[in-house]
């Protein structure tokens, strides 16, 4: 049974209501969660609130040592998070264990080491005056994050949140609400003071909303969809809340006929099917230079092909379930609507029903799409699952014309030898992010964050240091 996490206690919900967690490779329910409202909210606001003026003024060395000690208890415990976070989201054992705890785990390694090297600036009036700023806490904040990468960034939010002295608020996921549970644990053995984290499970129209409405939280950090960024900027942002708003995408894929091909081959499969399409940052548009299309869509074909769809905790499984039963549906219509707008399914397309314990689960074949126009629905909007289109192009101007059509601006990739296009096309292109022959190479140092309707504001290093404090200029008359 998940529960909620307030003021250093487990609790259940006001309500006293749960609903259903499924295991997304069986199609079944495994678990409860809390039905939280907004009294569960009050509740956690109140004990951040309480908690509030001792942990901003507890010094940064304690902080980064509780920190410190909440990351070693996850890697000790690392093989049950990653068994949990495979069940509860239905992607891969050896990924979650590979790439989602290690990095849940690198985050508060990270930012309990970088707030040590957190500076404010001074600007000299020469003789007239000195200034100074000062950065401080801004004191109860709210964090909302979602289910494709659950404790990977939800611990993304939490984690500068936490060391820069503010009190926090957090809602995962619904969907997938176990590994938040499990932190909850970490916590409490580490010693975090009571009400400095309060983690409350519910759905987002319910918890989500009272956290975005209630006017003692004063800022706002949240990852998901970008109509329920908008609807959480329209209530927070006319209370002057701070905002962070990480949303969709519908990346493009650039591919040159002078790229290092068996490099760019094997680095799109990976880009295009990891965890089930369910990234952010995957590349559902492959854009391919002409001399080289037919070339890549058989090679590309043949190597999606033999990726394993199956059981995500056996090893050698490369695609596992569909997080729920609605986003399946979804995508399958979006493969519907590829063929009705004049698309020819290459490969995939279709709902998997597997053998033994994961006969009712979930799961979708790798899917390539060709022959549809750049400015198709398929092609703009984004579908969040294990489909890719394939569109030939013959020029610089032109791929950019089509890179650039949708509303979306998260991350782009360039597989090109030619050091000055690579550097040409990476300035023209729309994205916040652009990956040049490489997909995934993440710095935590380097802003995180999207243009256009993927978003509002940066994450990560500085960036993230910087949205969790308030800066305030001292001006100092010399004479």
């Amino acid at each position: 049974m998940v529960k909620n996490y307030i003021n250093g206690e487990l609790v259940e919900a006001v309500s006293g209501q749960f609903f259903d967690n499924y295991d997304p490779s069986e199609g079944t329910p495994y678990d409860i969660t809390p039905d939280s409202d907004e009294r569960d909210i009050e509740l956690a606001v109140k004990a951040a609130e309480k908690a509030f003026p001792k942990w901003s003024n507890t010094p940064v060395e304690e902080r980064s040592a509780i920190i410190m000690k909440i990351a070693s208890l996850i890697q000790r415990d690392i093989g049950e998070f990653a068994r949990a976070e495979c069940v509860d989201n239905g992607k891969p054992l050896a990924l979650a264990k590979t790439v989602d705890i290690p990095r849940a785990i690198r985050n508060f390694e990270f930012f309990a080491s970088a707030i040590h090297g957190f500076s404010s600036e001074s600007h000299s009036m020469e003789d007239k005056a000195i200034n100074y700023t000062l950065r401080n806490p801004i004191g109860v904040v709210g964090a909302i994050s979602p289910w494709n990468l659950p404790l990977y960034l939800f611990t993304w939010k939490i984690a500068p949140a936490l060391i820069t002295g503010n009190c926090v608020v957090a809602k995962p996921s619904e969907i997938t609400p176990v590994t938040a549970y499990m932190l909850s644990e970490i916590c409490i053995e580490a010693g975090l003071p009571k009400g400095v984290l309060n983690i409350v499970h519910g759905y987002g129209h319910k918890t989500g909303k009272a956290i975005s409405s209630h006017p003692k939280i004063k800022a706002i950090t949240f990852t998901g969809g970008t109509k329920t960024g908008a609807d959480i900027a329209s209530i927070a942002a006319p209370m002057f809340k701070k905002l962070s708003l990480e949303l969709g995408g519908k990346n493009p894929n650039i591919i040159f006929a002078d790229c290092n091909y068996e490099q760019m081959l094997e680095t799109t499969v990976l880009s295009s099917f990891r965890n089930q399409g369910e990234i952010c940052l995957c590349g559902s548009r492959i854009f391919i230079e002409k001399p080289i299309y037919e070339k890549f869509k058989k090679d590309f074909t043949a190597k999606t092909k033999k990726l394993k769809i199956g059981d995500p905790l056996q090893a050698n499984t490369d695609q596992g379930a569909i997080v729920s039963k609605e986003h399946m549906e979804k995508i399958l219509s979006y493969i519907q609507l590829a063929k009705e707008e004049g698309g020819t399914v290459l490969c995939g397309g279709n709902r998997v029903e597997l053998e033994g314990r994961c006969k009712n689960g979930w799961f979708i074949e790798p899917t390539i799409i060709e022959g549809l126009p750049y400015n198709c629905r398929t092609n703009l909007e984004e579908i969040f699952g294990p489909v890719v289109t394939l569109i030939p192009f013959e020029t610089e101007e032109e791929v950019l014309k089509m890179a650039n059509s949708t509303e979306y601006g998260l991350a782009s990739i360039i597989w090109t030898e030619n050091l000055s296009r690579a550097h040409r096309v990476a300035a023209k292109i729309q994205t916040g992010i652009v990956w040049i022959n490489c997909w995934m190479v993440r710095d935590l140092r380097t802003p995180f964050g999207g243009m256009r309707s993927s978003g509002v504001g940066r994450e990560g290093g500085i960036e993230a240091l910087r949205f969790f404090t308030e800066a305030r200029n001292i001006c100092v008359k010399l004479q």
